[in-house]
C-alpha cells in the first residue's frame, strides 16, 4: 500500500511537471526581437578613442515591435535608439556611446525593455579597456 500511494504521487507531480512547462510556452504570436549579437568589445582602445558601436536587431514576430525603454548601467555610457515601431521582417539600431576618457577595463550592460512575446527585457554588453596614450 505504501508503494502504490508513492507511486501515485510521484505521477502527480510529474503530471505537475508537464502542466508547468505547457504555461511556460512562447506565444506563437506579437512581436519578437532578436539582436545579431548581445556583446561588444572594444578590444583596447585609446584614452579619448572613439567609444561608438551599434547593435542591431530585427522584429521577427508578427505584430510591431515598440522599444519602451533602453538604459544604460552607468552614466559613462549613453545609448540612442530607434524610436518608431519596428514592423515585423524590418530592422531596428541601439547605437552606444561609451566615454573614453578614464584609463581601465571596464564591462557595462544595456537594458533593452520592449514589448516582445518572447524576451521583453534583453540585456546588452560591452566591454574593453582603456589604454593611456603611448607617446
Amino acid at each position: 500500500m505504501k508503494k502504490l500511494f508513492l507511486l501515485a504521487l510521484l505521477a502527480a507531480f510529474a503530471t505537475g511537471a508537464v502542466k508547468a512547462q505547457d504555461v511556460n510556452q512562447v506565444p506563437a504570436n506579437g512581436p519578437k526581437i532578436h539582436f545579431a549579437k548581445i556583446e561588444h568589445n572594444y578590444g583596447q582602445i585609446q584614452k579619448g578613442g572613439d567609444g561608438n558601436c551599434e547593435f542591431t536587431f530585427t522584429n521577427d514576430g508578427t505584430e510591431p515591435l515598440i522599444l519602451s525603454n533602453v538604459r544604460a548601467s552607468c552614466g559613462c555610457t549613453t545609448p540612442s535608439w530607434t524610436k518608431d515601431p519596428v514592423m515585423p521582417g524590418q530592422t531596428g539600431t541601439i547605437s552606444v556611446r561609451y566615454n573614453t576618457n578614464n584609463v581601465g577595463g571596464f564591462t557595462k550592460t544595456i537594458t533593452v525593455t520592449s514589448n516582445a512575446v518572447d524576451n521583453a527585457r534583453v540585456v546588452l554588453k560591452i566591454k574593453g579597456n582603456v589604454v593611456a596614450p603611448t607617446e
